[in-house]
């Protein structure tokens, strides 16, 4: 050990008549100790709503969206198989959308219209149970089309709002329907309630309703053809890539977009959100700093005559200013790793006892969502170390310009 690390070290402990300086080391290192506990469980519980928000989007919204620049969408399957055999693809359903207003015995509402293929669109979106998806069927053999009512699928909020259960009927309005002598005429369908979903986003549940892609295609009258065709791939991050490898091989006028740039406001609105939160609570970290940078100014006046007999034994000014930024380092590092020690398990706590409750009727979800990531974690104890280590500069500075002959006559 070189002899600056030993005397740093000694000077962390303080003599009985110097118990103020070693109180304020210790608050010195508390502070950066909360201050670092803090970051790591606010930015933990900022991750867990995120990764929470993105999973329940991602079970209703495809990964990918393949659409046409104008005309219709009329040649899909084949576009479905062919994205479907792109590297990274898992599966690929179409699917028609459209505004319309639902009505039951008492009450009317708008909704989004998705018109999707049963035997395919619960490989893309998760939020669909099979058995839900299953009475989403057309009339079979020896059936009489004309008594067959299909069914619909609502969102939980949506189906609270019209005021309907399963096996209820509602009744489909579209403003595409067909001109008569007495002018414009809406079209309007039928339907039984199938089933329902949720998602855990009011947004969704409130608005979305699926039929069958031919009901759809009947009502808006729109033939065989679709609005487009949704994509789920492999690994969401990957999802940029795949669409403009997709649209490369498809050519104009095909255009894909991903989940990021759909609902790009929103993430970015979190991650500013995220980042505004660190800058904040980095503050707790640098008035721990200032209390360091306090503490060594202190210790520096009450050991100038130490200084100056280590400069008049050959000790250099690099020396002397190793001794004090060594001294507030620990003090920084130890805050630190107590701070990332109480993060962590308070995080644990969080995850596994939810004792922290939300009002169920203002937040989507109940509890606070934590998710702890090892590159936030780190991110956070190097700038809480690099914070401590630029408090040391100025009084280690001042150590090192000390004269000795001065130090030594009036030390």
């Amino acid at each position: 050990m070189s002899f600056e690390y030993f005397i740093g070290g000694r000077y962390l402990k303080a003599k009985q008549k110097q118990a103020f300086i070693s109180l304020i080391t210790l608050l010195s290192i508390s502070g950066v100790t909360v201050g670092v506990m803090a970051l790591i469980v606010v930015i933990a519980v900022m991750a867990g709503f995120e990764s929470d928000l993105k999973h329940r989007i991602l079970g209703v919204e495809s990964h990918l969206v393949l659409m046409r620049h104008g005309g219709s969408f009329v040649d899909y399957r084949r576009i479905v198989k062919q994205v479907e055999n792109t590297k990274g693809v898992e599966d690929a359903t179409p699917f028609i959308y459209t505004q319309v207003m639902l009505r039951s015995s008492s009450r009317v509402s708008g909704a989004v219209l998705r018109g999707i293929d049963p035997e395919s669109a619960g490989r893309v979106i998760k939020v669909l149970e099979p058995e839900t998806l299953q009475n989403l069927r057309q009339p079979g053999q020896g059936e009489d089309a004309t008594a067959f009512i299909p069914g619909v699928i609502l969102g939980k909020e949506l189906a609270r709002t019209l005021g309907v259960v399963t096996g209820d009927s509602v009744y489909l309005i579209s403003s595409r329907g067909m001109i008569s002598p007495i002018g414009h005429l809406p079209a309007m369908k039928r339907f039984k309630v199938a089933g329902f979903f949720e998602s855990g986003m009011y947004e969704y549940d409130g608005s979305l309703a699926y039929i069958h892609l031919k009901d759809a295609q009947k009502i808006l009258q729109m033939g065989d053809s679709v609005t487009g065709i949704e994509v789920r791939i492999n690994n969401i991050y990957h999802a940029r890539n795949i669409s403009e490898r997709i649209t490369a091989a498809l050519g104009f006028p095909y255009w894909a977009r991903d989940w990021m740039q759909m609902n790009k406001n929103l993430f970015s609105a979190l991650k500013l959100e995220k980042t505004v939160m660190f800058i904040i609570l980095a503050l707790i970290v640098l008035v721990a700093a200032f209390n360091i940078a306090s503490t060594l100014i202190m210790i520096v006046m009450g050991k100038t005559r130490d200084i100056a007999i280590l400069k008049a034994m050959g000790a250099t000014d690099r020396s002397i200013s190793k001794i004090f930024i060594f001294k507030g380092m620990i003090i920084g590092f130890v805050g630190t790793t107590l701070g990332v020690c109480l993060g962590f398990i308070l995080c644990k706590l969080l995850e596994k006892y939810k004792f922290i409750e939300l009002p169920g009727d203002v937040y989507y979800i109940s509890t606070l969502p934590v998710r702890l990531e090892a590159l936030d974690v780190f991110i956070i104890a190097v700038a809480a170390m690099v914070i401590c280590f630029i408090a040391t500069l100025y009084p280690a500075r001042q150590a090192s310009k000390l004269n000795p002959v001065e130090a030594v006559r009036y030390g």
